[in-house]
């Protein structure tokens, strides 16, 4: 097993030293060799080793070096070996060290005194102790002030024993003299921490007699006494008054530290609008005071909680937060826009969103690595603001439009859906909006933004002037037809001959001949014409995207461009009274589309156009070429009630998710009406006259009471042991992010004394120990809380087990009671999260691991199942709005996501079909970066999806 100890060692296991090997180096006189042995000494021992021959040769050769480095290791070396036998009792050879502790203590050198006084801190052993008290105690009054904080931590250590007190009967009084004349503040510090630790109510009457002076104490100083406010504060809320102005006046203290912890004490401690825009004002400062960036993302931190409980005062500091996004570093201005968006409101709308302007006008000019995907942030921040507060769009459509050709893909598709919902949202810009697209058109340069732009283009051009231009503007960027062309070279002529269709061309058969695209053509003897093999036409320079995306192959584009154009023909029958223009209008269409279809069907491309773009290319030509008042209708009228309808549902999932948020809280629609005057305000502070109120509010609107905790810990609480085992126990589990912590109840069911009673615990997965186990003594039918600290470092199912051992005076031999295993489950790890389509398709491609679960359930209802596993996964349902997933189809499709503490991604998609008997069948697959995460939900998964518990 291994042990702890106070320094952190790399040991590399597969070379370990034999013990001979270093008895030989410590028994020389070599003190590089001694040095190293005795660092493969304490490797080994650390590992599991007991390495009992060397402890002679180290009392022999190592005890009496006067090097710094050896006596250093020496005190490494006396912290983990094993001081005591089986039964607790010290080993009679422990007699040797003291002796030598007891001279390193008198030493004239000042820092091998040190060093044995911070030895003397991690020894628990009494008897070894004992002696050494009345060194320690004459080393509180040496000149040095190196050695006098290192002797307060030893009497601190010595008190806190279980007999300490005993040892030591008058160290509070002797400390709190220390503390009345000590001048060096690490010493001070000391001994006020010793105080706080073991003699509270001294401390409280130094800190409460020194009021005045406590600015102009030290920084570490401080940070004690803010560490006792809360803690006195937390135990007697009433007295809290009297300390928080000691508070507010460290809010002015030098040290950064200091500031940001007062911060946090006062929101812990006050919820008074005073207390807390100070703290605020304060995180605020230190944005922008420190150059840290890890500092930064703590502060958002502390930010962000404060959003969450005090949002009406956060409003009026949103400039001051928006300070932080001077730091080039991207996860900082996430995290920064992220607060402010949940900030704004119609009084400061107008200044976020000038803010926000300037900074993606700043995203041109610069030439920084990450301007796009910072502007992609920004541009989604606005879009953010423009839904919620429409006013504003007019101001900011238009600098965005700007964008549409931006180089970074996601940037740019951004900013076309932004347009795209304001046209519709706010028609009053639908004119300025549609001029200003059709002017920029040109500049795109992305599929994704020519489809979305070209769905605008045909859904809000109106009046003439406006589909008139719009038609040009379409047949501008496709360039002159056609898009491909075959030469034909004689003797007799040199000019070009029309496009030929067809792959293969024949011409008087004679004999077949290979062109260089592998195609065949037929040559005749007599006239021995050539052909070359067919060429893309480029077109002129200002006919630019559409042709160069339809020529690389993209014919989805080349489908919405006929959709596009077939649309803004229909419309133009209705507002163009000239039947001759329209007529020429559906000519040039038709033109565009059977081109785009023979460009799709020649050996022009490396691959030919796809089934669905084809069909829907043709439904366009049937269309212009016949068309109703009912498919008018559709074309003209439909799509657009279903954005419209699409735009409706997300508005309405929104507010939902905030009602949903809203209930989370405690209020109660009557609120309390609190009268100031009629408080009696005799000795009392604005401050504590407002935190009284707040406090009221909090009891009146029930957010003290939480009626589910008592339920929550019975859910908790894990039988370890049976109810006929001679010691029972059960275990209360706590999971907060990194930590678990194991508060076990041990009772002694006998009648005798369990001695030497220790809780021995391993683990399985990811999860460590932290401390060691400590030996107790049990009196009959008594209890003991026995707490135990495991770290987290995955999100991986776990698993704790092991046993309790005890002596009784009885038997001679331990007795070992088996406990059972304790599972820590994944669900205490995830919490359901958002993310956008893109973002989970992006993530999903790069994701390596996958799990695929076969669905295996008795439920025969698809949403039904679905609902199952969003419930038992504890994830968020991505596939929206709610009416996708309704209906009688025999299919259901789903997306969900969550993610851990850890910041990993889980993704899990839901595919089902209902068979013909009834039941369903399908794949439930999860896909995360690590294993750990893809294969602990596949488990869970796997035992939940029955529908069971």
């Amino acid at each position: 097993m291994e042990k702890s100890c106070t320094l952190l060692i790399h040991f590399d296991k597969g070379t370990p030293a034999i013990a001979n090997e270093i008895k030989e180096a410590l028994e020389g006189s070599d003190v590089v060799a001694k040095v190293e042995a005795m660092k493969k000494a304490i490797m080994l021992l650390l590992n599991g080793e007991t390495l009992p021959q060397l402890f002679i040769t180290i009392v022999r050769y190592v005890l009496p070096s006067e090097d710094h480095v050896v006596q250093k290791l020496l005190l490494l070396y006396l912290e983990i070996i094993e001081k005591t036998d089986v039964r607790g009792r010290v080993l009679p050879e422990m007699i040797l060290i003291c002796q030598n502790l007891r001279n390193n203590l008198q030493h004239p050198n000042e820092y091998i005194r040190g060093v044995t006084l911070r030895f003397l801190c991690r020894l628990n052993e009494t008897e070894i102790i004992e002696p050494l008290i009345p060194s320690v105690l004459q080393n509180l009054e040496h000149r040095h002030p190196y050695i006098r904080r290192n002797a307060i931590l030893a009497v601190m250590s010595i008190y806190k024993l279980p007999q300490g007190d005993q040892l030591l009967v008058d160290a509070p009084e002797m400390i709190e003299k220390v503390l009345a004349t000590e001048q060096d503040q690490s010493a001070k510090r000391n001994a006020f921490l010793m105080l706080f630790n073991c003699a509270q109510d001294r401390a409280v009457n130094y800190l409460l007699t020194n009021v005045d002076r406590v600015s102009e104490w030290g920084e570490l100083l401080q940070m004690v006494v803010l560490e006792l406010i809360r803690k006195v504060c937390r135990t007697n809320r009433g007295e809290k008054g009297k300390y928080i102005k000691i508070i507010i006046s460290l809010l002015n203290a030098p040290s950064t530290a200091v500031i940001y912890e007062c911060a946090g004490t006062l929101v812990s401690l006050s919820s008074a609008p005073t207390a807390i825009r100070a703290a605020a004002n304060t995180y605020c400062q230190l944005l922008l005071s420190q150059s840290d960036n890890n500092v930064k993302l703590i502060v958002l931190d502390q930010l962000n909680e404060l959003k969450s409980s005090h949002r009406e005062i956060m409003v009026d500091l949103i400039m001051d937060v928006l300070r932080a996004l001077s730091s080039p570093n991207l996860d900082i201005r996430r995290k920064t826009l992220d607060i402010v968006l949940e900030l704004i409101t119609p009084r400061n709308i107008n200044e976020v969103v000038l803010s926000l302007k300037k900074e993606v006008v700043k995203t041109q000019s610069g030439e920084l690595e990450k301007n796009g995907e910072y502007r992609q942030m920004l541009i989604q921040a606005i879009h953010s603001c423009a839904i919620k507060f429409p006013e504003v769009a007019s101001t900011v459509v238009h600098l965005l439009m700007d964008f549409l050709g931006d180089s970074n893909v996601a940037s740019a598709v951004d900013v076309i859906v932004f347009v795209r919902e304001i046209i519709e949202m706010n028609p009053k810009l639908r004119v300025s909006i549609i001029t200003r697209l059709l002017d920029n058109f040109y500049q795109i340069r992305a599929a994704r933004v020519c489809s979305c732009a070209l769905w605008i283009i045909g859904e809000y051009c109106q009046s003439l002037s406006e589909v008139e231009s719009g038609i040009a503007t379409i047949k501008q960027c496709l360039g002159e037809l056609p898009f491909f062309s075959i030469v034909e070279e004689g003797e007799d002529t040199d000019s070009s001959k029309k496009v030929q269709q067809a792959n293969s061309i024949t011409v008087s058969s004679r004999r077949p001949a290979i062109l260089a695209d592998g195609t065949y053509a037929t040559q005749s003897a007599a006239s021995e014409t050539a052909f070359s093999p067919p060429t893309l036409v480029q077109g002129s320079l200002s006919s630019g995207n559409l042709r160069s995306l339809l020529l690389t192959g993209d014919f989805f584009l080349g489908a919405v461009v006929a959709c596009t154009l077939s649309k803004l023909v229909l419309r133009l029958e209705e507002v163009q009274p000239s039947q001759v223009e329209v007529n020429k209008a559906i000519t040039h269409a038709l033109l565009i589309m059977v081109s785009m279809l023979q460009l799709g069907q020649s050996a022009v491309l490396s691959h030919p156009i796809d089934n669905d773009s084809y069909d829907r290319v043709a439904l366009c030509i049937r269309l212009l070429c016949n068309n109703g008042d009912e498919v008018r209708k559709i074309w003209l009228q439909s799509c657009r009630q279903s954005f419209v309808k699409m735009l409706s549902e997300k508005q309405l999932r929104e507010t939902e998710e905030l009602k949903a948020k809203a209930l989370v809280s405690h209020a109660q629609p009557d609120d309390l009406i609190d009268f100031y005057h009629l408080k009696s305000r005799k000795g009392m502070s604005q401050l504590e006259l407002e935190d009284e109120v707040q406090d009221d509010l909090k009891r009146a609107t029930g957010e003290f009471i939480k009626d589910g905790d008592d339920v929550n810990k019975l859910n908790r609480i894990l039988q370890l042991t049976g109810f006929s085992d001679p010691v029972y126990a059960e275990a209360y589990v706590t999971v907060h992010h990194y930590d678990i912590v194991l508060d076990v109840t041990v009772i002694n069911r006998t009648k005798e004394t369990l001695q030497n009673l220790c809780l021995e615990l391993a683990t399985m997965g990811d999860l460590k120990l932290v401390e060691r186990p400590q030996n107790y003594t049990l009196a009959p039918e008594s209890s003991k809380q026995i707490k135990a600290n495991i770290k987290v470092s995955s999100t991986e199912t776990g698993v704790i087990f092991g046993n309790i051992v005890y002596e009784t005076s009885n038997v001679l031999e331990r007795t070992v009671v088996v406990l059972n295993d304790i599972h820590i489950d994944i669900m205490d790890y995830i919490s359901p999260a958002v993310c956008s389509d893109a973002a989970f398709r992006t993530m999903w491609a790069e994701f390596e691991w996958e799990n695929k679960v076969a669905v295996n359930t008795i439920i025969q209802d698809e949403k039904e199942f679905l609902d199952h596993i969003i419930k038992s996964t504890n994830m968020k349902c991505l596939t929206a709005p709610s009416s996708a997933l309704d209906g009688e189809c025999g299919f259901l499709a789903a997306n969900l996501y969550a993610k851990s503490v850890f910041g990993e991604d889980a993704l899990v998609n839901v595919s089902i079909e209902k068979q013909v008997d009834g039941k369903l069948s399908g794949y439930i697959r999860i896909r995360s970066k690590t294993q750990g995460i893809a294969l602990s939900l596949g488990d869970k998964i796997t035992l939940k999806q029955k529908g069971g518990s």
